[in-house]
């Protein structure tokens, strides 16, 4: 398949735009588990304490729940609707998000409040979804001849993203600004996405440019029954790095003696900094024998965090989990995209819902066993509910919590280590016959 007359002439323009959608995704991810502490002793807590955790947890699953759903609509219809659209779209949601967010304390009653807060991280996921579902099949068409470099250029991104947004969190809230600042600063990068896009005219993706029908590009993954280990692999890749991400400042922060946020940015920056090496490494390793390679030191590093009592052991634990897992999501949807280029921004898409519907679902389950693990270490709930608040005894207990969640998560990529190198085999196997 000849794609290279697809490139276009302001080919840097758009991946660079593509970079900024990401990065203001990766900001407002960073930012709504930043002010969520905040947000949840303003909103929830003098009315509903005894449930708040729940609440504010399933207001920010809402934002995965946008993302999942945007995603899979935007990624078969990303041509008909057109990237400068989908791009504007998403630069919309990271506007009105924030927004409704703003708003949602004065909405009026306790129920009103909270469906608006909804509403607002539901929006700020739709910006996220449009964003995955039109950037990616972009990249994989204006650079067909080095896709997984290129993609993971692309996704260093996130974690600068995170990285910024980390980083504000801390920087805001000990500057004495309030949550409300933190949200307002996610438009600033939503309009200069806007009025940069409307500059720009955006190609068709790579299917629809090799004469790929509609109806192909969506029927191309039901002929292939190999297709469909690339979302199963993607839910556990997904697992293994971004659930934990977003443990990390629950679980971590009460045992490692450092806020666990400021880990996050560290784990952040290594990423950032490898994803530009990814190209000659996938050369030296190909796709599958990179991610399975990748599987031993994410495993590590998941089973040191869950010991780890200090900031040292912390940090040299986090270390090893970034360089385990910082290539994984981006030379997934490569390897979907070179292996079955007829899909197109379909083909991705699947496999970045997929990914979405992971963190959806696992992350609410490592929350129960954590909490499950928590009140076993105190002797029942009755126990866990007389301990104060800076105890040893509490403390002893989050800890075991902490390790408990952790060292379960820890097999996940023990799980994707054998399926890797499966596939990997596999497909040595065939080139050498």
């Amino acid at each position: 398949m000849n794609t290279t007359a697809a490139k276009p002439a302001n080919h840097r323009a758009i991946f660079w735009i593509s970079v900024l959608a990401l990065f203001t995704a990766a900001l407002a991810n960073a930012i709504r588990g930043g002010a969520s502490d905040a947000m949840k002793a303003e909103l929830f807590d003098p009315t509903a304490a005894e449930r708040s955790g729940e609440l504010i947890g399933s207001v920010l699953s809402n934002a995965f729940l946008g993302f999942a759903i945007s995603l899979l609509i935007i990624s078969p219809l990303l041509d008909r609707i057109g990237a400068k659209r989908v791009i504007l779209f998403a630069a919309a949601s990271f506007i009105v998000g924030p927004i409704l967010i703003l708003l949602a304390p004065s909405a009026g009653s306790f129920d009103t409040v909270y469906w608006v807060l909804n509403a607002g991280m539901i929006f700020t996921g739709f910006g996220w979804g449009a964003t995955e579902g039109s950037i990616n099949a972009l990249t994989t068409t204006i650079y067909p001849e080095d896709k997984t470099g290129r993609l993971n250029v692309l996704h260093a991104w996130w974690p600068a993203g995170i990285i910024v947004g980390g980083l504000l969190s801390v920087l805001l809230f000990g500057g004495g600004f309030g949550w409300r600042t933190l949200i307002a600063l996610l438009m600033i990068p939503g309009v200069i996405l806007a009025f940069w896009v409307l500059r720009h005219e955006f190609p068709q993706t790579e299917s629809t440019t090799a004469g790929v029908t509609f109806n192909e590009m969506l029927a191309e993954p039901f002929k292939h029954l190999g297709f469909w280990i690339f979302p199963a692999i993607m839910f556990l890749t997904a697992s293994a790095e971004l659930a934990p991400g977003a443990w990390v400042q629950v679980a971590l922060t009460e045992t490692v003696g450092m806020q666990g946020i400021l880990l996050m940015v560290y784990v952040s920056a290594i990423m950032f900094g490898m994803r530009h090496f990814a190209g000659p490494l996938e050369h030296r390793f190909s796709d599958m024998g990179l991610l399975c390679i990748s599987t031993i030191p994410a495993a590590i590093g998941l089973f040191l965090l869950a010991t780890a009592n200090s900031p040292f052991t912390a940090l040299f634990a986090a270390t090893l989990w970034a360089f385990g897992v910082c290539f994984m999501w981006p030379t997934m949807l490569a390897a979907v995209a070179r292996r079955y280029p007829r899909s197109g921004s379909w083909g991705i898409g699947l496999v970045n819902f997929a990914g979405a519907l992971a963190i959806w679902v696992v992350l609410p389950e490592i929350g129960k066993i954590y909490d499950k693990a928590k009140v076993a270490k105190a002797g029942g709930e009755d126990a866990f509910k007389a301990l104060q608040a800076g105890t040893p005894e509490m403390h002893a207990a989050l800890a075991h919590a902490a390790e408990v969640s952790f060292k379960t998560i820890s097999v996940v990529p023990v799980i994707l280590f054998f399926i890797f190198g499966a596939v990997w085999l596999y497909e040595r196997g065939r080139v050498t016959k």
